[in-house]
């Protein structure tokens, strides 16, 4: 007997994912940002809470793992990986310091922030806008909903255009597959297609 749940999440995702078109452009623009970054000899950081921390990981392991084909490796970070520094500044400053401060910790100028939140209102994720904002770095922003607080605090905003958090994390990593598979070939470290 078929799951009727599954059919359902079935048919919400192929909708999403037919409406994902529209991002092309603001997508182009977040790989531009990536590029430039990664050509200047910036690095690109990742921070989200749950199960966009878990997505941050995926993301920057594609980027110094590999994607698809070898290649050299690309600088990437999640900020959400390391326990002992979440830990430390959790207890001694707040919870909304955990990614602000990795970001004047290891950011510079001409570094990329990728700041995932489905609802884009995460207060330690603006926070990490705010602190990559003063330091010169660009943010994008991959976001869900309506984009939240976050839409207008990021340079990129890629709003991916459901209220159901499932269906936008789907959606967010079709877009980092997308953005890692565009900027390792935009590099010249894989052929292209």
């Amino acid at each position: 007997m078929t799951d009727p749940n599954f059919l359902n999440n079935l048919k919400e995702h192929l909708s999403l994912f037919q409406q994902l078109g529209d991002l092309d452009a603001t997508v182009d623009q977040a790989i531009s940002a990536c590029v430039q970054s990664l050509q200047a000899g910036g690095k690109l950081m990742f921070c989200g809470n749950g199960g966009s921390a878990a997505d941050s990981q995926h993301l920057a392991a594609e980027f110094t793992g590999r994607f698809i084909k070898d290649r050299p490796p690309v600088a990437a970070i999640a900020l959400s990986t390391d326990t002992s520094a979440l830990t430390c500044i959790a207890n001694d400053y707040s919870f909304e310091a955990i990614f602000s401060r990795q970001v004047q910790a290891i950011g510079k100028p001409g570094d990329c922030l990728i700041a995932i939140s489905t609802s884009g209102n995460s207060g330690n994720v603006l926070a990490a806008v705010a602190a990559a904002k003063a330091l010169g770095i660009t943010c994008i922003g991959l976001l869900g909903r309506d984009g939240g607080k976050l839409k207008p605090q990021c340079d990129v905003s890629i709003v991916v255009p459901s209220q159901v958090t499932a269906r936008i994390q789907e959606a967010h990593i079709l877009i980092g597959h997308s953005l890692c598979g565009a900027v390792e070939q935009q590099l010249g470290l894989v052929p292209a297609e």
